[in-house]
């Protein structure tokens, strides 16, 4: 039976492009109990959708359309999930069509979509460990939200005590024409460091799903690097759409509602976090703290230098191609020496610390936000700030400074 059934869909969804080659087996533990669907989630779902794909991987096709009924009545505008019925129901009726044989496009797209499914379910890579972009979450954050484009997957994290803890994790779609958004209307989803803003107020068309969430792209480094575009959004699908595949926005980050509706409470509190990466390294919690360690001391090395009036020291901090509102390194350094030539006291205090490397960067890079209070006998201030800090000659160096 099962040798029929790899060469009816040799090739195919099923069997030919993604089962085999990973030798694995079904786990009877995942089934989810026919009583429960009443209250389904999207990781229910996901974990129904795989359990029937590695049934169908050990031959056992009864076993996987007995799952695949529950999914599909439970969840019935899952369309992978119908593909995958009508595919077993051909190959129960030894039919040598399949489904969406015509249109190989719409085929390509179920085929993306079961794989990235199937593949979360059998990596364990990140258990017990912290994606490498983590450094250090803000006591005022109390969630981020991670974001792997090649896996379609985007990671909630909590902060608890100032240490990230996973929480749960969602299937994405992301641009039709993949990440490094660069251009308007390039249907790519850009990668950086990003914060989402409260849902959007306004009544959206169907397609947009059940609420907007807006990232603040682009960011201070994408406009000095000249990318261009706007309207990048977390958003949901339209009703009669349980996902879309893997990429096809247009630029978006797009989950199904279900999903999307289990972050509102996250997202309606502002200023979230988000950070979109090409791909993630996992380390562990030791690891990330190694990492912040040095980055620690030259922000503090700043702080002194600055406080302590020691101009020369405190610009030996700044990169050579150091940008900000104001201008370059040059219009930074002269109105610093202009400001600390009177060599006024100054308290200097930083707090609400937060670090998050930048993904897919050319050099090591991380983006430092902070609270910062400034005293002097003539100026009270208080601000939140935003440092880029990147790693060239050696030694950490700071590339930006803006209010956040």
């Amino acid at each position: 039976m099962l040798k029929s059934f790899i060469k009816l869909f040799s090739g195919g969804l099923l069997l030919g492009c993604c089962l085999l080659p990973w030798n694995a087996t079904a786990d009877k533990t995942s089934i989810i109990p026919g009583n429960g669907l009443s209250a389904f989630s999207s990781n229910q779902a996901e974990r129904l959708l795989v359990q029937s794909l590695l049934e169908i991987n050990e031959g056992r096709l009864r076993e996987a359309l007995s799952i695949i009924d529950q999914l599909v009545k439970a969840v019935p505008n899952f369309r992978l999930a119908h593909m995958v019925r009508g595919d077993l129901l051909m190959a129960f009726a030894q039919q040598r069509t399949r489904i969406g044989q015509d249109n190989t496009a719409a085929l390509t797209d179920f085929e993306d979509e079961a794989r990235v499914r199937i593949e979360r379910h059998l990596d364990s890579q990140h258990e017990g460990k912290l994606p490498d972009v983590l450094w250090r979450m803000a006591p005022d954050q109390r969630y981020a939200i991670v974001i792997e484009t090649s896996k379609s997957r985007l990671y909630v994290y909590e902060n608890r005590n100032n240490q990230p803890h996973y929480l749960v994790d969602y299937y994405i779609t992301m641009g039709k024409n993949g990440s490094e958004k660069f251009v308007e209307g390039d249907k790519r989803t850009p990668i950086g460091v990003y914060t989402a803003s409260k849902k959007l107020d306004r009544k959206l068309p169907d397609f947009y799903g059940e609420a907007s969430y807006p990232l603040n792209y682009p960011n201070a480094l994408d406009q000095k690097q000249g990318r261009k575009g706007h309207g990048i959004w977390l958003h949901g699908t339209p009703q009669n759409v349980y996902s879309r595949p893997p990429k096809a926005s247009d630029g978006c980050v797009v989950l199904a509602n279900a999903d999307l509706r289990s972050l509102g409470p996250i997202l309606q509190q502002g200023a979230t976090p988000v950070i979109i990466s090409n791909t993630l390294q996992w380390i562990s919690v030791e690891e990330a703290r190694k990492k912040q360690k040095s980055l620690d001391a030259s922000l503090e090395q700043w702080r002194h230098d600055w406080e302590t009036q020691n101009t020369e020291q405190y610009l030996a901090h700044y990169s050579k191609d150091f940008f900000s509102d104001s201008g370059n390194l040059e219009n930074w350094s002269r109105n610093k020496r202009r400001i600390q030539a009177a060599k006024s006291k100054v308290q200097i205090n930083l707090s609400n610390l937060s670090m998050f490397r930048y993904p897919n960067a050319t050099k090591p890079m991380v983006q430092v936000t902070f609270d910062q209070d400034y005293r002097s006998n003539v100026l009270a201030n208080r601000m939140k700030k935003q440092q880029y800090w990147i790693w060239e000659n050696q030694r950490w160096q700071i590339i930006y400074e803006g209010s956040a």
